[in-house]
């Protein structure tokens, strides 16, 4: 009887159909094998799992596969009242093409002129804390062998002032490359004059250390005044190389966004400006509030995409586009193009919802289908983390992608 009922119990098991969920190659998987209707049954081992680099402990086949294909797996398993006898069971796993495998990665011309890399990364210093930035050509330019049109700069400036610059070079403006690298690059040097500065610093200083509303509301005006000076040099470099070049100042097309900021006695002082669809956020020291540090061209503007190239910004409404900031700490102020944007916020008003950036941070963690992890405390390597953090997959989603971190 024992032997008939050990024989049942092993013929049902090898009877019963499993279906493994199926796994997408260079991608993590896991899958566990229940067994509660089988209380007398345990898995020894799955046999072919080396060719598909996944490995098999404690019930659970896991790991990253290397190529599509269905693979042909054996369950070898036994009867714990006869546990010398070993027992095959076939299954199939279905390994999927990595979606990323479809595109082609073709370089960029190097001979050809505003040659740019592919991608790039930077880390260092800013103000009393640290920045790391990864700009990645996306795979819609990458698949035609097109330039990444996004850019961004970073500089200390005199006076204990720091600068980052983000922008994003129009997909339709065939010399956007040079328009997303010149207008960071203007705008940082603009802000490196030291006079410039200074009067940058006395009106911040009057504007937070003042007790009176008179003073406190001409320095405003004045630091409105003198980024408005910033962002009008821009639009003037971009002008003035088209001209050069006997381009439309159209072919220079791109957005721009940047923080000017520098630690205070108060606080500090982060000053901002935003053309265009990319964000500067600002999040708390405990990660309790988020602030969104620019006016974004969605929404309203949808239908009409906003450049730095464009005279028709820089009318009435532009001081709606200037941002001063002023916190005791922050745990990070972060500058993103809409290729980050578009696939992990979506809409203009995640941006400002704290329970949205906890799981962008997680994901920056490695709670990533690809495993990437941007470890901000071993932080040796962190810019190439973070460049190949961008790499990430999203359906629809395959423009240039640039982020920037101050943490």
């Amino acid at each position: 009887m024992e032997k008939t009922l050990i024989y049942r119990e092993k013929e049902e098991f090898k009877e019963v159909h499993f279906v493994l969920k199926n796994a997408s190659a260079k991608q993590f998987y896991e899958f566990s094998f229940e067994l509660d209707d089988f209380p007398n049954i345990r898995i020894k081992n799955v046999a072919n799992l080396q060719e598909t680099g996944l490995t098999f402990e404690n019930n659970t086949i896991s790991g990253i596969p290397y190529v599509n294909s269905l693979h042909d797996l054996d369950i070898e398993f036994y009867h714990i009242h006869d546990e010398k006898s070993t027992e095959i069971k076939k299954v199939h796993l279905l390994v999927n093409a990595d979606p990323k495998d479809l595109w082609k990665n073709i370089p960029a011309d190097p001979d050809a002129v505003f040659y740019k890399p592919d991608e790039t990364s930077y880390k260092g210093r800013f103000l009393d804390k640290k920045i790391t930035v990864a700009s990645k050509r996306g795979r819609s330019h990458a698949h035609e062998g097109k330039f990444r049109d996004d850019d961004f700069a970073v500089k200390e400036l005199p006076g204990n002032w720091n600068i980052v610059s983000v922008s994003d070079g129009a997909g339709s403006a065939p010399m956007a490359r040079e328009g997303s690298r010149l207008a960071v690059v203007a705008v940082n040097n603009f802000f490196s004059s030291e006079d410039i500065l200074h009067a940058v610093e006395k009106n911040s200083k009057d504007l937070y250390a003042s007790s009176s509303s008179e003073i406190q509301s001409k320095a405003k005006e004045n630091v409105i005044r003198l980024l408005y000076e910033g962002v009008l040099h821009a639009y003037r470099v971009l002008d003035q190389t088209a001209a050069e070049h006997s381009f439309s100042i159209k072919d220079l097309h791109t957005t721009l966004i940047f923080a000017l900021a520098k630690k205070f006695d108060f606080g500090y002082v982060i000053l901002s400006f935003g053309v265009g669809d990319c964000p500067i956020n600002l999040i708390s020291p405990d990660f309790s509030e988020v602030r969104l540090l620019n006016r974004m061209d969605v929404g309203e503007f949808g239908g009409g995409t906003r450049f730095i190239t464009m005279k028709e910004i820089f009318n009435d409404d532009i001081v709606s586009r200037f941002g001063i900031t002023c916190v005791n700490d922050f745990s990070y102020l972060v500058l993103m193009t809409d290729g980050i944007y578009d696939p992990k916020f979506m809409t203009e008003s995640q941006l400002e919802n704290i329970e949205s950036w906890k799981v962008f941070f997680d994901d920056l963690a490695g709670n990533n289908d690809d495993r990437a992890k941007v470890d901000f405390i071993n932080d040796t390597h962190i810019d190439q983390q973070l460049l190949t953090w961008t790499d990430f997959w999203s359906r629809g989603n395959h423009d240039d992608r640039t982020l920037a971190i101050i943490y």
